[in-house]
């Protein structure tokens, strides 16, 4: 969603003068993943940076730096002389932005507009600070010569595993859409619990309803489509797309059900419903042909083990924590971290 940059803009253009809080490096553990942002005024705070002394100390660094003009970098080890345990070090960068909107990020605001995958590459000097935004074909928003090997490493970072990462004095931001993609079918009590759950992650959905003027209080980073054909709406999802099938009517959600099986290529094919519901739907997939291997990666029903509860909101924590499990478990087989970078044990 990166909705920071939304904010950054806003109070930017309000000339209120803010510093933007960003976790550059972490070693060992750490609250909060590297890229994590939160901007700071003299009267609030958005986003966090992970909470407790770590954010409370940032916070009271970055009212003391709204006056600044350079940059700076701060090492915090989490011990007890922060009053935290975690016991790895986190570094701060901590950056004063006044007078109006600048040009890099007026810039951001247009690239990520148009979604296109985006780098902010930071050179962290106080002689010399430069901040700037890498496509894969452009550079805006630089104030100066680009030093051609900073350039080079903030297109490897697109390129590569587009993770945040730290070299020496530059950092390298990666700005793109996030990777989790859902389509939820049906907008009923528990679609709706569901999608609200969802939509505070960062994630697109799209929700799916074949009735009309069924969808109330929409969040954001949620686009809804009404449609005589539901079905139609699987071919729309790009590949390792997580599907959360809970329609009012079991026939479409089989039809649904079957269209997604015979792609073959979901991260999370969910359907709501018991086992009893799933073994009825597996006997009726066998008639139609559909490979045992593709039936078996039905996840029916959803939701991480241990919670039985059937209200909306109850069975939409379950879902959404499913859902994050298995994505992260993707992500972290798919993802090779930096040397600097380490993923958070959990």
């Amino acid at each position: 969603m990166n909705e920071w940059i939304r904010e950054l803009a806003d109070l930017s253009a309000a000339c209120e003068p803010l510093v933007l809080v960003t976790v550059a490096g972490i070693r060992g553990s750490s609250p909060r993943e590297v890229g994590a942002k939160m901007i700071v005024t003299q009267r609030e705070t958005v986003g966090s940076i992970g909470g407790g002394q770590l954010e409370y100390q940032a916070t009271r660094i970055a009212v003391d730096m709204l006056d600044a003009e350079q940059p700076a970098l701060r090492s915090f080890p989490l011990g007890p002389a922060l009053g935290q345990c975690c016991g790895g070090v986190v570094e701060i960068l901590f950056e004063p932005v006044s007078g109006g909107m600048p040009a890099w990020l007026r810039d951001l605001v247009a690239v990520h507009g148009q979604q296109e995958p985006a780098v902010i590459a930071t050179r962290i000097s106080r002689s010399t600070p430069q901040k700037f935004v890498v496509t894969s074909d452009a550079v805006y928003g630089a104030d100066g010569l680009v030093n051609d090997g900073m350039l080079a490493r903030a297109r490897a970072v697109l390129d590569g595993a587009r993770v945040a990462t730290r070299n020496v004095q530059e950092f390298f931001d990666p700005v793109v859409d996030p990777d989790l993609n859902i389509a939820v079918f049906g907008a009923g009590h528990v679609g709706s619990a569901v999608v609200d759950a969802l939509s505070r992650l960062d994630c697109n959905i799209r929700w799916v309803d074949s009735r009309s003027n069924i969808f109330r209080d929409v969040p954001r980073n949620v686009r809804t489509i009404e449609t005589a054909e539901p079905v139609l709406e699987v071919a729309a999802m790009p590949p390792g797309s997580f599907y959360l099938v809970m329609t009012h009517s079991h026939a479409l959600d089989f039809d649904i059900c079957d269209r997604i099986l015979r792609r073959g290529d979901a991260c999370y094919p969910g359907l709501i419903g018991s086992r009893t519901k799933r073994r009825r739907f597996e006997k009726r997939f066998r008639e139609q042909g559909l490979a045992q291997s593709a039936i078996d990666a039905l996840v029916c029903p959803i939701g991480v083990d241990g919670i039985s509860g059937k209200k909306p909101a109850e069975i939409a924590i379950a879902v959404a924590a499913d859902v994050l499990k298995v994505h992260e478990q993707a992500s972290r087989a798919a993802t090779q971290y930096p040397a600097n970078v380490h993923p958070m044990d959990r």
